[in-house]
């Protein structure tokens, strides 16, 4: 009932080119294999705070780098365009939760669009022109909460860079074995998760979206 709350305070106080947002008819949410995969840098990073200045900046967070999972560490970014969020908008993410977006991305913005202080978060970008952006487009886990080495997330991220380094006629007998490997440890509850995660990807595409919004996730 928490989140749901949030995302009714998060539409009030969205700012306007998220209130703009809305997919076209037939969208379908990238799955986090095809979010990997089309992602020009995975960028782990500390949130320390607003970036310098007024303006648009305004929604520009300053960054510590910790770690390109994908991409040159060299050309990572000192500052991303998300916003700084406080009180009750900074929510972390589920870590238990890998298939659905933070929640405030179903909060009218259709992608996150604040992140905590302090926080580390695995940021999903796309290049564009001299700018590094939030890949992946409406509802895709661009910026989840990643606070630990061996958080869910990032393992499973980590198993998908390793699957999309195989020829491409390897990959999907690499996630049935993996999946299979998961799954045979029955006592572990994470490996479960991660094992219903990996079983995603190999069912493929998302359906396209019916609605314009996708109910949020529950929690």
């Amino acid at each position: 009932m928490r989140a749901l709350l949030l995302v009714g305070l998060a539409l009030l106080a969205a700012p306007s080119p998220a209130a703009a947002c809305s997919p076209v008819p037939g969208y379908r949410v990238p799955t986090n294999l095809d979010l990997t995969a089309a992602a020009d840098m995975i960028l782990l990073a500390v949130v320390e705070g607003p970036a310098a200045g007024n303006g648009s900046d305004a929604m520009r967070v300053r960054i510590r780098p910790v770690a390109a999972l994908k991409g040159d560490a060299s050309d990572a970014p000192a500052t991303l365009p998300v916003g700084l969020a406080s009180g009750d908008f900074a929510l972390l993410s589920n870590p238990y939760q890998l298939e659905q977006a933070h929640p405030l991305a179903y909060a009218g913005g259709c992608i996150r669009t604040m992140v905590p202080r302090g926080s580390r978060l695995l940021f999903f970008l796309r290049r564009q022109g001299g700018d590094w952006l939030p890949a992946g487009g409406p509802f895709s886990r661009w910026a989840e909460d990643a606070l630990t080495d061996d958080a869910p997330w990032l393992r499973a991220v980590r198993f998908y860079l390793r699957v999309l380094a195989l020829p491409e006629g390897e990959r999907a007998a690499a996630l049935e074995t993996r999946r299979s490997e998961w799954r045979a440890m029955a006592d572990d509850p994470v490996a479960q998760l991660l094992a219903d995660e990996v079983g995603r990807q190999i069912a493929g595409s998302n359906p396209p979206l019916r609605e314009e919004l996708p109910p949020p996730p529950a929690g």
